[in-house]
């Protein structure tokens, strides 16, 4: 980084929180750079420069590493809560460094959620282009109905909010519960659960089974696994190819 990068990707890339959060961070004069408290996040820094955040100096940054974490339900996906509710990052093996998510499950969804020792990684894998699928299992209360379902695969917009396509299909009905199978791409917050609920299907459990090529596999519940770094560089590589052969098809 000859000529530096923006402080707040500097500050994630530490793995002190995301980007957009260490630019909140500096408009709320917690940065300091070479002993001058930052105004503005439109500020670049070296790993040589004499970065702080609430005075304290920036951590080392380490190398870029990612886990796969089974989330319970009952945990929020922050590091702080106002509301004094349980979170995933006071439940993690101590012996995981400080880490963030990527994106969120909320309180009452479980299973995969990434985390990573890096805020810029978290950014790229959740980046909309990236096009990457995350499949669900849900139960619903309520009997779905297949041509609604089968309809969701062009989109709908509701109370304003356009949503992409989602594939949902009825896996099996238990009386008066069902289990879906749903995928999608987008992930607008609590998007499932909205898009069920006005069909008419209460959600009553819901588990993210998979995201990208991420899978939660047989992960027992509040465990975790590292991904080797080799794998991220692959997936990271491989988009990165696909997106070239896309721009030379395009031409």
């Amino acid at each position: 980084m000859p000529d530096g990068e923006r402080i707040a990707k500097l500050i994630a890339r530490a793995g002190l929180c995301s980007r957009r959060a260490a630019e909140l961070l500096v408009r709320e004069g917690r940065v300091m750079l070479n002993g001058t408290v930052l105004e503005s996040p439109a500020v670049t820094a070296t790993a040589e420069d004499d970065v702080r955040v609430d005075g304290k100096p920036l951590p080392k940054a380490e190398p870029a590493r990612l886990w796969r974490y089974h989330k319970p339900a009952g945990l929020i996906t922050t590091h702080r809560d106002e509301r004094g509710r349980d979170t995933v990052f006071a439940h993690l093996p101590k012996e995981l460094p400080r880490v963030v998510s990527v994106g969120r499950l909320d309180l009452t969804s479980e299973g995969l959620l990434l985390l990573t020792n890096d805020g810029e990684l978290a950014r790229k894998l959740e980046l909309p282009a990236r096009g990457w699928i995350r499949r669900y299992k849900v139960r619903v209360h309520g009997t779905p109905e297949p041509e609604r379902l089968a309809a969701l695969a062009r989109g709908i917009k509701i109370a304003g909010i356009a949503y992409g396509p989602i594939h949902a299909t009825l896996e099996r009905q238990q009386g008066a519960n069902a289990w879906l199978g749903v995928s999608l791409a987008e992930g607008k917050n609590r998007e499932v659960r909205r898009v069920l609920d006005h069909l008419g299907l209460e959600v009553s459990r819901l588990i993210r089974l998979s995201y990208g090529p991420f899978q939660l596999g047989h992960l027992e519940k509040g465990a975790t696994a590292e991904v080797p770094r080799r794998v991220i560089a692959e997936q990271l590589g491989s988009d990165a190819h696909h997106r070239r052969q896309a721009s030379r098809q395009s031409a």
